[in-house]
């Protein structure tokens, strides 16, 4: 596969899906031979964010999004939050890397679902922080309104208090695999998504 990444502690379900046993959160990794659906140019990091943040609104909420590199390689991180189907609550949180080539593209991604009482992680930090300036605009397109809000629960800073969060989980997931994970070099020379790939060299906050 295009990408090796660290499988300590995850179960092997199939061929490209692992399971961590202690959570349940499920790692995949694809690969096509499709063109990259990038809804904007890879070299126009805020085109780029809008555009992700409005077609994520039409089933959840983008939370964040950037140009970041496994080894020498560029990616496109991302973390959006979806609600939980076939429930009435509840929230799964999807942390991907997309490696884009002119013809092809390789996806890691990290799905991390609540369980059990949801909705707690925001529950408190209402009560901490209070209702007001609780819903935000979203930074990168102030004017979608997603079937999920944006708002100050989902920053990183609380991350720290909320350790066995799924955002926090997929977060912290998310800088090991920049720390650790390589692209299979022949998979890395191929030519590259549009003039400029490489974007912008944005380290996850």
């Amino acid at each position: 596969m295009p990408i090796a990444f660290d499988t300590t502690g995850l179960r092997r379900h199939d061929r490209t899906t692992w399971v961590d046993p202690a959570t349940g959160d499920q790692v995949s990794l694809t690969y096509s031979d499709l063109v990259p659906d990038l809804p904007a140019s890879w070299d126009d990091l805020p085109e780029l964010r809008h555009d992700l943040a409005v077609t994520t609104g039409e089933v959840g909420c983008l939370i964040e999004a950037h140009h970041v590199r496994l080894g020498d390689v560029p990616a496109l991180f991302r973390v959006v939050k979806v609600p939980l189907p076939d429930q009435p609550s509840g929230q799964v949180f999807i942390g991907s890397f997309t490696v884009p080539k002119a013809g092809s593209s390789a996806v890691l991604e990290l799905q991390a679902a609540e369980r059990g009482r949801t909705g707690m992680r925001e529950a408190v930090l209402v009560a901490q922080l209070g209702f007001d300036g609780w819903v935000l605009p979203h930074p990168y397109a102030p004017e979608v309104r997603g079937r999920l809000p944006f708002h100050r629960g989902d920053d990183p800073r609380y991350d720290a208090q909320f350790a066995d969060h799924p955002l926090s989980r997929v977060r912290a997931w998310a800088h090991h695999v920049v720390r650790t994970a390589r692209v299979d070099p022949a998979f890395a020379a191929l030519p590259p998504f549009s003039p400029g790939a490489a974007g912008p060299d944005l380290h996850l906050p």
